[in-house]
């Protein structure tokens, strides 16, 4: 009996692809795992092997086929002895199966041959493989067998039971090449079978991507978690956002600050993040266009004060506690608070109205060694700033090469409110603070 050779779910979410390749010809002959077609999915180009050995009658799907359904009929597959006249006496190819409702390991791996039933079945099969029954042979314990007709023909000539041998080939079927090496009375064929597919619990959280719930664990997210998570998948998705990129050079930076903590004394130490800070509120009251919210009726808040939010790792998530006034402050005491904000975070001490309600936020990757990223906007602020670590760089000055410490900023800014040139604006005047930083004293 001629067999289907049809279109292979290569993931769990496949639904269609491409056959790209044939590798076989009408009147090629094949044996089990020779390489019969390249299929293409938007996650990859996987090649398709044969299950059984046999001759291919007719290719009904040509390569370079696009959006061909799983299950489809793609090519018929004549057995030894069979000739071409066996085509026209076999039912026409079955449409394409619906879609599985739950999602297996074994619905998902690639299968690239389905027989045809010889009669109809009227019972799902134990293997749960969501094809095509491959014969109406049952075992000892009532469970479906699977066999290609070649198998059993062969077993009957040798007297075997084809419950007492496992297959080899997907979800269990049995082959050619396990019916011959097989004895009467085996259990297993000498040739080593296939990994058994692995079970997948339909109810476990990654269940649709194929994932078996052993190989991760849960944990459950704290209530401030849940809400950054809420609050900036929002933020993304709804909020018209622009990067803009500029490399300060701060070594004029560090030696201010290193001035700045010999003349403060023992137990203060103003850190580079202390000044960015002051930078930034500087630069708000100096372009205070930048220093907006937008709101959804379509109007536009213009705050009055430059209150920085700084972004603060905890265990499980990140918090942002305002230095309020940033602009009018000295370093000593932003120091003073950023370290008390930052130590009352992560013990989860801090008040409400400590992280609700900046105007502006700066978040500093550089201790970590990132050189330059982008941050998601915590509405209803319009901006947030992304600062990269302090390196070492080759810079030109005056004509002529020389080595500088330069940093990368990043701000992030919401159209609605920011455009291109205020925001430009915003970053100018942070980079002359940074740059040159006795400027914030005047």
């Amino acid at each position: 009996m001629s067999i289907e050779i049809t279109m292979p779910a290569l993931s769990p979410t496949m639904e269609e692809g491409i056959l790209a390749k044939w590798h076989v010809k009408e009147g090629d002959k094949v044996e089990s795992g020779m390489v019969l077609a390249e299929i293409e999915t938007d996650k990859a180009t996987m090649e398709v092997e044969a299950v059984d050995e046999g001759v291919i009658g007719k290719i009904l799907v040509a390569e370079g086929t696009e959006n061909v359904k799983v299950n489809a009929v793609i090519a018929i597959l004549l057995e030894e002895g069979e000739d071409k006249s066996a085509m026209d006496k076999a039912p026409a190819p079955a449409a394409p199966a619906a879609k599985a409702t739950s999602t297996s390991s074994a619905d998902s791996a690639p299968t690239s041959q389905v027989e045809k039933p010889a009669e109809p079945v009227s019972s799902p099969t134990s293997g749960g493989s969501g094809g095509k029954a491959a014969d109406g042979d049952v075992g000892k314990d009532g469970d479906r067998l699977k066999a290609s007709p070649l198998a059993k023909r062969i077993a009957a000539d040798k007297g075997l039971d084809l419950a007492s041998i496992k297959g080899s080939g997907p979800h269990g079927r049995i082959v050619k090449r396990d019916v011959e090496n097989a004895r009467p009375g085996a259990a297993k064929p000498a040739v080593a079978p296939a990994a058994a597919p692995v079970e997948i619990d339909h109810d476990a959280p990654l269940a649709r991507y194929g994932i078996a719930a052993d190989r991760y664990d849960v944990v459950k997210a704290d209530g401030i978690t849940k809400i950054a998570a809420k609050r900036l998948s929002e933020s993304f998705r709804d909020i018209p956002h622009f990067p803009l990129n500029v490399d300060c050079r701060i070594d004029a930076l560090l030696d201010f600050r290193k001035r700045i903590n010999e003349a403060a004394g023992e137990g203060v130490k103003v850190s580079v993040n202390d000044i960015l800070i002051k930078a930034a509120g500087l630069a708000l009251k100096k372009v205070p266009a930048a220093n907006a919210s937008w709101i959804e009726d379509g109007r536009i808040a213009l705050h009055k004060h430059a209150d920085v939010s700084m972004a603060v790792a905890i265990e499980g998530g990140l918090i942002t506690p305002i230095i309020f006034d940033a602009d009018t402050k000295g370093l000593v005491q932003i120091s003073t608070e950023s370290k008390d904000l930052a130590a009352r975070a992560r013990t989860r001490k801090l008040k409400p109205e400590e992280f609700q309600g900046g105007t502006f936020s700066l978040s500093n990757l550089g201790m970590f060694g990132i050189q330059s990223f982008s941050s998601i906007i915590n509405p209803p602020q319009g901006m947030i700033l992304s600062v990269g670590a302090g390196e070492q760089r080759p810079v030109v000055t005056n004509g002529a090469l020389a080595i500088a410490t330069v940093m990368t900023v990043t701000l992030t800014c919401d159209h609605r409110v920011v455009d291109g040139a205020t925001g430009a604006k915003w970053i100018a005047a942070f980079r002359t603070f940074v740059e040159d930083p006795m400027t914030m004293l005047m």
